[in-house]
């Protein structure tokens, strides 16, 4: 939960703090949304182009526009008229009168810095495609993973937080405590990430506290994937623990089946040596 929440972090306009859409590269390599990008450069002064329409980009199409285009305000016509009189032309950086196009500066809300756009202004920057395909499956990584509940809330459910392998349910906070009384055995389970599906608690590796995968013949002990590739494990025999379990298995297996066939045998020598202590004795 945790990596994914600062990979959400990552995937976030720094200006309008939502998820990307459209992203655009700037100069300084941050980025920012296309709509936000034409509604900074209007509230600094430049004439854009209409802001709710789409960058050129071969993955420019209805499908991927962003809904937040609904809920933008389109430029009052007054605010453009005091823009065009205030000797603005009809394409970024152009002023009327003027023998030399002004270059575009652009304030990043990241770096707090002046980009220099040049004279084509947003014209001159590439949408960021790879960007917006993370943000494309991010969301529908998160449109799948629903939100576990608590199995113990009375309706309205909470949000679980907590989940409890030895109890094999989903908790909320208070829920947990309630069920985990101090003073009691059931005090003693560790909380887990909440999840659906309860898998029995395996064996922890007791330096590295990791999940142990792989038994050592060598050292004849178990080992997690951090012990596996430290030094001292360099040449020693390493099998994953499912088949050394087999082949432990197959050895007891053995084993119990001849000390079996051969009971008979043994309790005959033991009678046998009862019989001659007793002579030995009179």
């Amino acid at each position: 939960q945790t990596s994914m929440k600062n990979m959400e972090r990552e995937l976030v306009c720094p200006v309008c703090k939502e998820m990307y859409k459209q992203p655009l590269a700037l100069p300084c390599t941050h980025n920012v949304c296309h709509v936000c990008a034409s509604e900074v450069l209007l509230q600094h002064g430049y004439l854009c182009c209409d802001p709710t329409s789409e960058p050129s980009s071969p993955a420019a199409t209805p499908a991927t526009r962003s809904p937040r285009l609904g809920r933008r305000a389109i430029p009052k016509p007054d605010r453009l008229d005091r823009l065009l009189k205030s000797g603005f032309g009809t394409y970024p950086g152009r002023k009327r009168g003027t023998m030399h196009p002004q270059t575009i500066s652009f304030p990043c809300p990241a770096c707090q810095r002046d980009v220099d756009l040049g004279e084509r202004g947003l014209g001159s920057l590439f949408r960021n495609l790879t960007l917006e395909r993370v943000v494309e499956r991010y969301r529908q990584t998160i449109n799948i993973s629903a939100a576990i509940m608590c199995q113990f809330c009375k309706p309205p459910q909470l949000e679980a937080t907590k989940g409890c392998t030895e109890c094999k349910s989903s908790f909320c906070n208070e829920c947990f405590k309630l069920y985990h009384p101090w003073g009691t055995q059931k005090a003693q389970h560790e909380p887990t990430p909440p999840t659906l599906t309860f898998r029995p608690k395996g064996l922890m590796c007791p330096e590295h506290k990791e999940e142990v995968t792989h038994y050592c013949k060598t050292c004849q002990r178990l080992v997690c994937q951090l012990c596996r590739v430290r030094r001292t494990h360099t040449s020693h025999k390493i099998t994953p623990v499912l088949s050394a379990y087999q082949a432990l298995r197959e050895k007891l297996t053995k084993s119990l089946a001849y000390i079996l066939s051969s009971q008979d045998m043994v309790q005959t020598q033991i009678a046998e040596l009862e019989e001659t202590v007793k002579h030995t004795e009179v």
